[in-house]
């Protein structure tokens, strides 16, 4: 006789081992006999919610809307090393365009790619509100998805997770609260977590400090953290990581925040001192171990970068971005028998063309290296085939079409990349030198100073303004 086992302990077992369609179904037919069923409605929600849970500790990404038409700003223009929207006013020391590459916020660009919690681009604000959202996390599951105790509690990530449906969802937590007296310190929490999906930070602010009055916890402090940073308070909320290091001595989570604060604020030197803080503690952190490395090989020591690379290799890390560093790496290590084979590799796992364009860029730099420029104009051109807004590889291509004598292609491709890339200083100084050779005097100062504004401690474009104004002074 063949013996059954109860379907709920199924559907549980394959919640279990994250099979969530399966425990969803199995709960979908355990419902059509017993509508009622308060266990089998609590597995399935939460075999639903699971599928689409993003970890909202995470900073998420701000949209177009949340730029345009913030405010909640506290000045316009804010005092040099407390904006994160003034990166370039750190007083920390960070490095210069000229050695490492910065993106157009004018941040340097990180060794790690941050999760964003943005999924396409709906068509209305109404779908922008309502569009579920799943994204991967770069942290491990948090407490939050872990306390499943009463049925209103599953009810609630149901509904704020899957439905994405924020204002019932806010409806239910400010019941719930009330019903708890006020001191159940969990609901605070997700009143938070719903004021600031909805943009009111103050509001949401008010629920986190309330309840870290009642209980402290970790996921508290980095969602009030998350709501600094909304709100442009970098320092305030290093002030709230190192209060939360105070009751929570070493923990990982905490000294991550305080890194990438630092990071974003271009104050890369002590970013890497609390990016090994966090080593110490957790001697596996991805993200840890490749903003080290990517410091590392900025700071020109492309040999201590690959063993931090090597590292994530050994963890079992297995992309695209990974052999694309450590064909650099080795490159620029002198291990020329390991870069091509690695970027071999790197072309073998790209998932998309932005990643095909950039690994056929890095290779055109390594035969720019050893001297085949037939080599690079080929990559180059690759890399636009794959990718036809990549600024980097223009700038390039019109450097090896000046060497061919190309001045009126040259001036194209540099026009080009200008435009692409603003915050870039080396497409406009090299439209200003070409300007300058052929006579247009006009032109060339005019790139000159955007190449000024991008990077103004440049030598060469200072010594380029100066050869033009004497020009202009004599004429």
């Amino acid at each position: 006789m063949e013996v059954t086992m109860d379907p709920l302990f199924l559907a549980w077992s394959y919640f279990r081992r994250r099979k969530l369609q399966q425990c969803s179904d199995i709960c979908t037919k355990i419902l059509q006999d017993s509508p009622y069923d308060q266990a089998a409605w609590s597995l399935k929600t939460r075999a639903l919610t699971e599928m689409v849970y993003i970890d909202e500790v995470e900073v998420d990404q701000e949209g177009i809307a949340e730029m345009m038409l913030d405010e909640s700003s506290i000045a316009q223009v804010a005092r040099p090393g407390t904006s994160l929207r003034l990166p370039g006013t750190s007083q920390g020391g960070g490095p210069t365009p000229a050695v490492r590459p910065m993106t157009q916020s004018g941040r340097p660009i990180t060794g790690f790619v941050r999760p964003s919690t943005q999924s396409g681009r709906p068509g209305t604000m109404e779908q922008a509100i309502k569009t579920p959202r799943t994204a991967s996390t770069a942290r491990p599951v948090t407490s939050a998805s872990g306390r499943f105790i009463r049925l209103g509690t599953t009810l609630f990530e149901f509904i704020f997770h899957h439905e994405n449906d924020v204002k019932n969802a806010l409806d239910l937590a400010a019941q719930a609260t009330e019903h708890a007296q006020f001191k159940d310190w969990w609901w605070k929490v997700q009143l938070g977590k719903c004021y600031y999906r909805l943009g009111l930070y103050r509001e949401a602010e008010k629920q986190f400090r309330s309840a870290l009055n009642h209980q402290e916890v970790v996921d508290t402090y980095l969602y009030l953290a998350k709501v600094y940073q909304r709100l442009d308070q970098p320092i305030t909320a290093l002030n709230l990581f190192k209060q939360g290091l105070d009751h929570f001595p070493g923990e990982v989570t905490l000294l991550t925040g305080i890194a990438r604060i630092h990071e974003e604020m271009n104050n890369v030197s002590s970013a890497t001192e609390y990016y090994k803080d966090v080593l110490k503690q957790d001697n596996t952190h991805v993200e840890a171990i490749a903003c080290i490395g990517s410091n590392h090989f900025y700071t020109d020591q492309p040999e201590i970068a690959l063993r931090f690379y090597r590292r994530l290799l050994q963890m079992g890390v297995y992309n695209c971005q990974l052999y694309n560093n450590l064909g650099l790496c080795c490159f620029y290590a002198q291990q020329y028998d390991m870069t091509l084979s690695s970027f071999e590799r790197a072309l073998a796992l790209v998932a998309n063309d932005e990643e095909q364009a950039d690994v056929w860029y890095n290779i055109g730099h390594v035969a720019v290296g050893i001297g085949d420029l037939t080599l690079a104009y080929q990559c180059f051109k690759l890399a636009l085939a794959f990718n036809n807004d990549h600024a980097e590889a223009y700038n390039n291509l019109a450097v090896l079409e000046l060497r061919k004598g190309r001045i009126e292609q040259s001036k194209a491709f540099l026009q080009t990349a200008a435009s692409l890339a603003p915050h870039m200083y080396e497409p406009h100084f090299n439209l200003s030198i070409l300007s300058e050779k052929i006579g247009d005097l006009q032109s060339s100062y005019t790139a000159a100073q955007k190449s000024e504004d991008s990077f103004p401690e440049h030598v060469d474009t200072q010594q380029l303004l100066k050869q033009l104004r004497q020009h202009f002074a004599v004429l």
